[in-house]
């Protein structure tokens, strides 16, 4: 066995501001089979993108600030589905309001195997 982590025929969205860090976990998403869509940088714009696509998604790597704004509304809706999600931050763990602190969080600079297992739990 390789421990490789595939994710084949999983659409995963990103939701990161920052350009380069999203191209990068977009690459490294299909690297291991997924369908990535995005990204996506803004809380209202992620928001209305999940409502769109109810039931199209199967997890999320949701940056925990986009633009100076938490993405807690992004995570209820994804609550709100049943679509797991994957916060990634710069942030400790006490920064995560304590509604959210049983979702995974990765810390940046992201780890790749952490996040792929976390995706795949």
């Amino acid at each position: 066995m390789s421990g490789r982590v595939e994710l084949a025929g999983l659409r995963i969205l990103v939701v990161e501001d920052d350009f380069f860090i999203a191209m990068d976990m977009a690459e490294l998403l299909r690297s291991h089979g997924a369908e990535v869509l995005g990204p996506i940088g803004r809380v209202d714009e992620a928001v209305a993108f999940v409502e769109e696509h109810h039931g199209g998604l199967d997890a999320v790597v949701l940056d925990m600030n986009l633009h100076g704004l938490k993405t807690y509304p992004v995570a209820d809706a994804l609550i709100e589905q049943g679509v797991p999600f994957v916060f990634t931050t710069g942030y400790s763990a006490d920064a995560v309001d304590l509604a959210y602190r049983e979702h995974p969080r990765c810390e940046k600079p992201v780890n790749t195997k952490a996040l792929l297992h976390a995706l795949t739990r």
